[in-house]
């Protein structure tokens, strides 16, 4: 307790050594303090202190922080913390006492003093019952360490750049909520037990889950994970892109949702942010990731390790999503990989929910005002790792990630495997994109603008389809993003053409009308300028063929190229990474094909009802907008194909002469694969005893077994159907379309029709490679 006049000053010092403290106290003693008349009390910046000499004062002094901020050598036209710091055995962050005078003796630009925001005690106690918290002299004190510490932090980073921005004492500022401990007190009386374990469980559910950032890690963390890409890829990146997001993030925080092709995709990404002085993000990861050494090293640098389950751990999920809430509100940027898993066919997965439901809770309870989703491609030209996760497919185990694992794929970085595109979506606001969806927490119904109770089950399902409607739209905005790559088209190439080898010539003629396809529709793509000439043509298969993709012959008259054995489904790995922006135009053709082999009078209602068809068939394998947009999509591609369809509707033979005037037919090259899974698996259920229960795991192998066999047969196109990850898709399908029931009495008629289905398909696809001109061309 003390008294002085309204006018009066203290000073909160945190200084840890007598050296921080002497500059300090010189400072204050040459007037750099220019908001105080009269000498300062000076009292440390700890909460004891502040209980005992400032909580409770009779006048209302102004506070103001204050604290030294040391700084490593400027190298490079940069100062940031190197390896050689680290040997030494100094953080020059935070370096110690004989250092710190040395460092004020010959080097006085690395240090300086800095002092956060000021504040009335009055204003800070009125903060505090603003914010609901609770007003005892040990919550003050504790209130008034973390505003402090928040404002010095602020200060530092004006002097060392946003990439440094990092979180103080979150774990003790989300436990002094007094929101969170209504919510922790609740889940207590509900499981029986007590409020003092409810707090202890949470203390620890938040001491594992909060990543402890440091900056001298983050500016470690880049040169300890350079290798695992630096050596491989060179990092193209849009620049455009990020300045918008930079401008963004003045008054946003942003979740990045990248792509998820690669364990290297983290590092491309976190590099790239760094290098435009991006905070670095909370990236949300799993716990398969903690071993020693990456796991404490990626903590320090923001890296946020959740549980694989948690089932009814409730503790858990309230300390996660308050977690979440908190550093949303306080803009902070987070980052995961919404498809729960890299990538095992090179086209996205479907998005899995839960970490996007904490952020739309956060929203929807107002402890976050909104958040920007930023839709992130990141597309690799090759990849060491690509024939792992194909040999998956097949049924290898996957190996488990530990040390010996991150040294085997450190190694495997060193070979040069060209770019990495990093792209940037439309930036999606999660507030609106919610609202658009119908999210019953933020849209009053029709019916009752004030807002109707809605049962439990409604009010989950009409959350659980909102949510999906988002995850769409981010899937969406990555696919736009994605650049279609050298790779993508040569293996394109020869997929496509049932295991035989092509000559330079051959593989040019099926990718050029494929590249004017491109630049009609104006896609984004990659460096597709190396193939205009033989040279740069000859340059990209022989990087693939040195990469174990494609295998050359050149003992006869000139070099044939073809998918080396036992790599379809790598090659279909780089084929399905761009396969996206060529589905609606496969759609278009088949659905002109079907009119065609109908002889139906209506032709064009006859295309438009198999084009819908076959776009349920493959709603499960790719993004698709609503139908009224989808219909649009489709007669834009009819567009290219017809132009003059708005004036005169073609008959289903002028259309296919059209199609064939192109140059070239996609359908047999992009979804050829995706429909022979399917038939596997509609024949194996067409098989299957009608009461036989279904295993999925054995179902799947017994899929994986019968399509070798198919593919020996020749009943199927070529060795990339052969997949687990598609028999999954079929799988999903299969049971969308209720043929995994039990009761009904026509579920074997059911079961076969939906085979005969995919075999007249089948027959569809042949016919449009034989009509392919370009294939055509590369008949022996």
């Amino acid at each position: 307790m003390g008294s002085g006049t309204q006018d009066s000053v203290v000073v909160l010092v945190d200084a840890s050594t007598p050296i921080e403290r002497r500059l300090i106290d010189e400072w204050l003693a040459g007037g750099g303090l220019s908001v105080a008349d009269s000498p300062a009390t000076q009292i440390p910046l700890k909460a004891r202190s502040l209980e005992h000499r400032l909580v409770g004062r009779s006048d209302d002094p102004l506070i103001v922080p204050v604290k030294i901020a040391w700084l490593p050598p400027e190298r490079d036209g940069a100062r940031r913390a190197r390896f050689s710091d680290v040997i030494a055995l100094t953080n020059p962050r935070n370096p110690n006492r004989l250092i710190q005078r040395s460092i004020v003796k010959h080097s006085p630009d690395r240090f300086a003093v800095l002092t956060g925001e000021p504040a009335r005690l009055s204003e800070m106690h009125t903060r505090l019952i603003a914010s609901d918290g609770d007003p005892a002299p040990s919550s003050f004190s504790r209130f008034i360490v973390r505003n402090a510490v928040v404002t010095l932090e602020r200060a530092e980073r004006k002097l060392v750049g946003d990439r440094y921005k990092v979180p103080r004492l979150l774990a003790e500022q989300i436990l002094d909520s007094p929101a969170f401990r209504r919510r922790l007190s609740v889940i207590a009386s509900e499981t029986g037990t007590s409020d003092a374990e409810a707090v202890a469980a949470a203390q620890s559910s938040l001491r594992e889950l909060v990543a402890v950032q440091s900056r001298l890690v983050t500016d470690l963390f880049t040169q300890v994970m350079h290798p695992i890409y630096g050596n491989a890829w060179t990092v193209d990146v849009d620049e455009s892109g990020l300045a918008e997001l930079r401008e963004l993030n003045k008054t946003n925080p942003l979740v990045f949702m990248p792509s998820h092709r690669s364990y290297a995709d983290a590092f491309v990404l976190g590099d790239v942010l760094s290098g435009h002085d991006f905070p670095r993000n909370h990236l949300m990861g799993g716990a398969n990731l903690t071993f020693w050494p990456l796991g404490p090293i990626a903590r320090r640098a923001g890296t946020v390790f959740i549980r694989r389950s948690f089932g009814d751990d409730r503790i858990y999920k309230a300390s996660l999503e308050e977690y979440f809430a908190h550093l949303l509100s306080k803009r902070f940027n987070l980052e995961w990989y919404f498809e729960g898993g890299r990538t095992r066919t090179g086209k996205l997965r479907p998005p899995k929910y839960g970490l996007l439901a904490y952020v739309a809770n956060a929203i929807r309870t107002n402890r976050a005002p909104d958040a920007m989703l930023v839709p992130v491609s990141i597309t690799y030209e090759r990849m060491a790792e690509v024939g792992a996760v194909a040999a998956e497919q097949t049924g290898a185990k996957k190996q488990p990630e530990g040390l010996k694992w991150l040294a085997n794929y450190a190694r495997n970085q060193q070979r040069s495997a060209g770019n990495v595109y990093v792209r940037f979506g439309t930036p999606l606001s999660l507030r609106q994109q919610l609202v658009a969806a119908g999210d019953p927490d933020l849209v009053p119904t029709l019916e009752d603008p004030a807002g109707p109770e809605l049962s439990e089950d409604d009010h989950r399902s009409r959350s659980r389809l909102a949510l999906q409607k988002v995850g769409f739209e981010v899937a969406v905005g990555i696919n736009r993003a994605t650049p279609i790559t050298v790779n993508a088209l040569v293996t394109l190439a020869l997929l496509g053409v049932r295991d035989r080898a092509l000559t330079l010539n051959e593989v040019r003629a099926v990718i050029s009308p494929v590249r004017r396809y491109i630049e009609q529709r104006d896609l984004p793509q990659g460096e597709l300028s190396m193939l205009d000439d033989d040279a740069g043509l000859a340059r990209v298969l022989s990087r693939l063929d040195a990469a174990g993709v494609l295998t050359t012959y050149d003992g006869g008259l000139e070099p044939v190229y073809s998918i080396e054995r036992g790599q379809h489904l790598v090659a279909a790995f780089y084929r399905n990474s761009g396969i996206h922006w060529f589905v609606n135009r496969a759609i278009l053709e088949l659905a002109i094909l079907h009119a065609h082999l109908g002889g139906y009078t209506d032709s064009a209602n006859a295309g438009w009802q198999e084009s819908k068809r076959i776009r349920d068939l493959l709603k499960f394998e790719f993004f698709f907008p609503e139908r009224d947009t989808f219909e649009a999509e489709l007669l834009a591609e009819l567009g290219l194909v017809v132009p003059e369809w708005r004036d005169h509707i073609p008959t289903a033979q002028d259309a296919l002469t059209r199609l064939v005037d192109t140059g070239f037919f996609m359908a047999h090259r992009t979804l050829r694969s995706f429909f022979d899974a399917q038939l596997v698996v509609a024949e194996r259920l067409a098989d299957r005893p009608l009461d036989a229960p279904l295993d999925k795991k054995e179902f799947l192998d017994e899929c994986v077994a019968v399509g070798q066999q198919m593919l020996l047969q020749a009943r199927l196109h070529g060795p990339e159907s052969v997949s687990s990850e598609l028999f999954a898709s079929a799988l999903q399908l299969a049971d969308n379309q209720g043929l995994l029931r039990h009761s009904d009495d026509t579920l074997l008629a059911d079961r076969q029709e939906f085979a005969e289905q995919l075999r007249t398909l089948g027959e569809s696809l042949a016919l449009a490679e034989s009509l392919d001109i370009s294939n055509r061309k590369v008949q022996p």
